[in-house]
């Protein structure tokens, strides 16, 4: 995959104005970031810039600001950035114009310099020619290290790609890396886990990896229409019940491309959705009227992690109940603890991304011990669907 994609190995950056676009859309409470995930992630790549004598100008965004708007600046980011990176970081107020180009100018080798949210420009978004021209007087090298927005062809995701020097930075070749691994050119057999509460929002995602995978894992309250779609009683689950005849079609494509679709066997319903709720386990044509599945049960997790024994790749999106709360969080916790185990051992590639997922992970102990987490979200999505992402196309080799 790195012969694919210019990395910081083909890039000259001692003395140059290096461009690197990060992801500093930080979740911020309070005046404090409450996850510094993504921030650490471009360490390295900042750290290597600097080392080798390039002057370093950050682009970035932060939140969905419509103009200059002093609660979305990326001021309030810059002191944690300067902590993490153990440097003093310099802030511009602007990303173009006067006081960017004056910020610049008083740049020295080994500098850091924070320009302000990319955003507060409607060129950004529209990736407006004009835009990209000025900010790419800025710089004389573009590094991308933010896989998270590569799938927006915005002006600092993909405009600058085309009218300078680019490559990817550590943390998006990593992503790249541990992407191909695990879809690309994977070893099998290919295992993917589906959570989620919609087949409706992941139609895309399900197509391509039917096509793809050896076991489709279907878990969450997607399973329930699938269940439904194999006339199943669900009781008063939440399903899509317009989506069955899609879900029929889905099992028919994967059987087609010999891709085994996994359902659960046997579940765990409550009669309401809360912390504690009385709940018992039940085989999946057991299912009374008043029920609501809201995990999977033992035997689908035993299947499961038999099933895992013989995996060599697994790609994981969405948990498979109602994690966030107790008991509701025993099937995907148990799931990915084995995942991790066999991780640890040497004996499968573990992928695991979105919001939800890494949340899950992270709870169960083990958002650590995969062999890669994406934070990337909406781009990890999209990839998952086997779309072409503008801010990586760019970076072709």
């Amino acid at each position: 995959m790195t012969a694919a994609f210019r990395t910081l190995d083909d890039a000259s950056l001692a003395g140059k104005r290096v461009l690197l676009r990060v992801d500093l859309n930080l979740p911020v409470e309070n005046g404090r970031i409450t996850d510094a995930t993504r921030l650490e992630r471009i360490i390295p790549t900042m750290q290597e810039i600097t080392a080798k004598g390039g002057k370093l100008i950050l682009l970035a965004h932060f939140g969905r600001p419509k103009g200059r708007d002093e609660a979305n600046s990326l001021r309030q980011i810059q002191p944690a950035l300067a902590h993490a990176l153990g440097k003093p970081v310099a802030f511009a107020d602007d990303c173009i114009g006067p006081a960017a180009i004056a910020a610049v100018e008083k740049m020295q080798s080994g500098d850091v310099l924070l320009l302000e949210n990319t955003r507060f420009h409607k060129g950004e978004e529209k990736n407006e020619p004009e835009f990209v021209a000025q900010l790419a007087v800025l710089g004389d090298v573009y590094v991308n290290d933010s896989f998270s927005v590569a799938h927006r062809a915005h002006a600092s995701t993909e405009g600058l790609a085309h009218v300078l020097p680019s490559c990817a930075g550590r943390a998006m070749q990593a992503e790249l890396e541990a992407l191909s691994k695990s879809l690309d050119h994977p070893k099998r057999p290919l295992a993917a886990v589906v959570g989620g509460a919609k087949i409706s929002t992941k139609l895309d995602l399900l197509g391509n990896l039917t096509r793809k995978v050896d076991y489709l894992i279907i878990g969450g309250a997607m399973a329930n229409t699938f269940l439904l779609a194999r006339e199943f009683p669900v009781g008063k689950s939440l399903v899509e019940s317009n989506m069955l005849s899609t879900a029929r079609a889905i099992i028919d494509a994967a059987k087609a491309a010999k891709c085994e679709v996994v359902l659960p066997t046997d579940v765990v319903v409550a009669k309401e959705f809360k912390a504690g709720a009385a709940s018992r386990e039940a085989a999946i044509g057991a299912i009374a009227d008043d029920d609501m599945i809201l995990d999977i049960g033992p035997r689908s997790v035993a299947r499961i992690e038999y099933l895992m024994q013989s995996i060599a790749t697994l790609v994981w999106n969405g948990p498979f109940g109602a994690f966030e709360i107790e008991p509701f969080d025993r099937g995907t916790n148990e799931v990915a603890r084995t995942a991790a185990k066999l991780t640890r051992a040497g004996k499968m590639l573990t992928v695991a991304g979105g919001g939800d997922t890494v949340a899950a992970l992270n709870k169960a102990g083990v958002g650590d011990q995969f062999s890669y987490i994406s934070t990337a979200g909406g781009a990890f999505l999209e990839w998952l669907e086997g779309k072409h992402l503008p801010g990586v196309e760019a970076l072709r080799a």
